[in-house]
């Protein structure tokens, strides 16, 4: 092993330290999988994630940050509650996305899922509130799903699902001035630990 690879953190490293998960604690009850209620449709556990982490070797690094597993989480947080040694996943997940991205090798499905986020925040922060049709138009430019679901459109117009209009705008600018102010001193922050290295 080169003394740069030695000097490398590994995830394992940089999630006890960054966010204060420790994947070391997890013991492999496999309670956190089995209480998923979308482990069905992911590639790899919850459980076998942080199995891949605590093996501490780059190939299962770089298969965690590739996995569809980190974009399909939704923050139920029904593994931490099962889980005996309150190992916090989806803070996990949270920082090993962030860290695909930065990385250039998230899953494909990522780039739905924050395509759906950033309409959804666009709509908020626009308005004030959800505005459903605008944050479904936003999110079918942004992900390229033009046509899919048209079908169901005309039933949801006639249900009342989906308003034409906006409901108004509320106060909600300062909120996010502070979520950018967070973001940039986030990244300022990674930006020195990665200066660090």
């Amino acid at each position: 092993m080169t003394a740069a690879a030695a000097k490398t953190p590994t995830l394992a490293g940089r999630l006890a330290r960054e966010v204060q998960v420790g994947v070391a604690d997890c013991d492999q009850c496999g309670k956190c999988s089995a209480g998923c209620p979308v482990a069905s449709e992911m590639d790899s556990t919850p459980s076998r994630l942080l199995h891949m982490l605590q093996l501490e070797l780059p190939q299962h690094e770089e298969q965690v940050l590739r996995s569809r597993t980190l974009w399909l989480c939704v923050g139920c947080e029904t593994c931490v509650t099962r889980c005996p040694k309150e190992v916090d996943l989806p803070r996990a997940m949270d920082f090993l996305r962030r860290e695909a991205l930065a990385r250039g090798i998230a899953h494909r499905d990522g780039r739905d899922v924050i395509a759906f986020h950033r309409a959804f925040l666009h709509s908020v922060e626009w308005v004030g509130r959800l505005f459903e049709l605008g944050m479904i138009g936003e999110y079918k430019l942004r992900s390229g799903h033009l046509f899919q679901d048209m079908t169901a459109a005309p039933a949801m117009f006639l249900r009342g699902k989906v308003g034409l209009l906006p409901h108004g705008r509320a106060k909600v600018a300062r909120l996010f001035e502070r979520v950018r102010a967070a973001e940039k001193e986030e990244e300022a922050k990674r930006t020195a630990s990665g200066a660090d290295r």
